[in-house]
């Protein structure tokens, strides 16, 4: 008897998604000065002089503002360093790091 071969193709379906983003929030207090959460804003998010003062303006009238949108890692990392700074200036600065809503 002869033997019969079949062959099996098997199908992985790999489902690709691009990675969840994280928004940066700063929040306000009374003791973090204006100037130094435009330099945050500048130094660590990379923002210009005029979107850095209107992000502070928004800190400072309406509570919150939204510094960034990234990957998650990038965004831990960049809460962690102006944090770190903010710390080392003797400033409260309170950074958040919540997932975008999709």
């Amino acid at each position: 008897m002869e033997k019969q071969q079949t062959k099996i193709k098997e199908r992985t379906r790999v489902r690709l998604e691009e990675p969840r983003r994280f928004r940066v929030i700063l929040h306000n207090d009374d003791f973090t000065t204006m100037d130094f959460v435009v330099m945050i804003l500048k130094n660590v998010f990379f923002k210009d002089a005029g979107e850095a003062e209107r992000l502070m303006m928004e800190v400072h009238k309406k509570g919150q503002a939204v510094a960034g949108i990234y990957p998650k890692d990038i965004a831990m990392s960049k809460m962690q360093k102006a944090t770190r700074m903010a710390r080392e200036s003797n400033f409260p600065l309170r950074l958040t790091c919540e997932p975008e809503e999709l």
